[in-house]
């Protein structure tokens, strides 16, 4: 189950856990899944959890570790039943049943010789319809498809993809096996690797490292280095949000003449920022998952405008009409539907289009887009309000 989550909910849970229960749970979990959790972790968190672990299972983890990742001895699982080839059926069976619990895989079950050299395989089907004194040697398939220790990992979980194996022995450079990868960590690499390649072909290859780095600094770096990466974006946006006093200033005698319209101020910004925090969420997902193509941007983007004048259409009538039922002003309800309508298209044509020009920019559209749309939803969304209060309600301004 926990291998399922993402590596946020991961550790969220790990937090959330007492220690004893974390110190059970990590000893439970298999020798390769332990180190590919570790590798997810922060590397202090890692190594303070090193400490909770059995002798055994640090040893384990650290020996896993020592390879060099994404490779096949970094995924490898060390829990799996070996077997001789003098072995008899009923020794064999024996040695599976009393070991099962406690391994990983055991339907492929490999042989190796009294250097551990690997020999040879045996399905656990096979071993069941010999007979109890049959010999493994008599029985068992002598060409063990194997990798080395060395080996790209994707290039390993691609074999297993396409030869169909439950299990894939890893040996080392004198053919001791020293491991195996079973096919759903096999997937599960693959999963990973496309991943990979949907960023790449997004232009987005170093998006993760990328934020991974970016997350360690403004959490463990130093003052300046936070300053440099956070600061930029609000000294941009608060220039840009001068100007949205400036707007408001310019309309200080709408304000004055008609009071009621500075209700509806809070209502217009924050709809519009609401629209545009989910097309920027929509977007920036849609990247990641490779749903979004940037070549393609064109085809989304109008997609997008046809989303933003429905949402649009729709909370303006509604506030229209709730608006003129409030103060018994049709006028004014006009003017705040017609205001909302276009602040909420531009708002979400804007969470479409700023994340895609920083990225192209290559600035850090994580940090950037949130405050630069909203800066800009602000200010369009004053000059909105305003411009159809003057135009319904101008013979009313003093």
């Amino acid at each position: 189950m926990f291998k399922i989550l993402g590596t946020q909910q991961q550790k969220n849970l790990l937090d959330a856990l007492q220690p004893p229960m974390v110190q059970t749970f990590l000893n439970q979990l298999s020798s390769d899944d332990r180190v590919r959790l570790f590798d997810r972790l922060p590397e202090r968190r890692a190594k303070s959890l090193l400490g909770v672990l059995t002798p055994d299972n640090r040893a384990e983890t650290l020996h896993l570790q020592a390879y060099v990742p994404e490779t096949a001895g970094r995924i490898m699982t060390t829990e799996f039943v070996t077997l001789t080839e003098d072995m008899t059926q009923e020794e064999a069976l024996a040695k599976v049943t009393e070991e099962a619990t406690r391994k990983e895989n055991i339907y492929i079950l490999f042989i190796i010789d009294e250097k551990l050299k690997l020999t040879g395989f045996i399905t656990l089907h096979r071993l069941l319809m010999m007979a109890p004194t049959a010999v493994i040697n008599e029985h068992m398939s002598r060409q063990p498809i194997s990798v080395k220790t060395s080996e790209d990992q994707e290039k390993v979980a691609q074999k297993v993809k396409e030869l169909d194996l439950l299990a894939l022995a890893v040996v080392d450079d004198t053919n001791k096996l020293v491991g195996i990868v079973t096919f759903d960590d096999a997937m599960e690499i693959l999963e990973e690797e496309a991943t990979e390649d949907i960023l790449n072909q997004a232009g987005l290859s170093d998006l993760k490292d990328t934020e991974e780095d970016r997350s360690k600094l403004l959490i463990n770096g130093k003052l300046n280095k936070i300053l440099a990466v956070r600061l930029p974006f609000l000294l941009a946006t608060l220039l840009l949000s001068m100007l949205s006093g400036l707007v408001i200033e310019n309309f200080e005698q709408t304000l004055e003449s008609i009071a009621m319209v500075a209700i509806f101020i809070p209502l217009i910004m924050g709809m519009g920022g609401n629209i545009g925090t989910q097309s920027s969420t929509v977007f920036t997902r849609g990247l990641v998952l490779g749903h979004i193509e940037i070549e393609n941007f064109l085809e989304h983007f109008f997609k997008e405008l046809r989303v933003g004048l429905t949402i649009g259409a729709l909370m303006g009538i509604m506030a229209g009409l709730m608006a003129t039922i409030w103060l018994g002003f049709p006028m004014l309800g006009l003017a705040v539907g017609l205001a909302l309508f276009a602040t909420m298209t531009v708002a979400s044509l804007l969470g479409f289009l700023v994340p895609f020009i920083l990225i192209k920019l290559k600035i850090d559209q994580a940090a950037g887009s949130a405050p630069i749309i909203t800066t800009i939803k602000d200010l369009v969304a004053l000059l909105i309000y305003f411009t159809c209060i003057s135009l319904f309600l101008g013979h009313l301004i003093s």
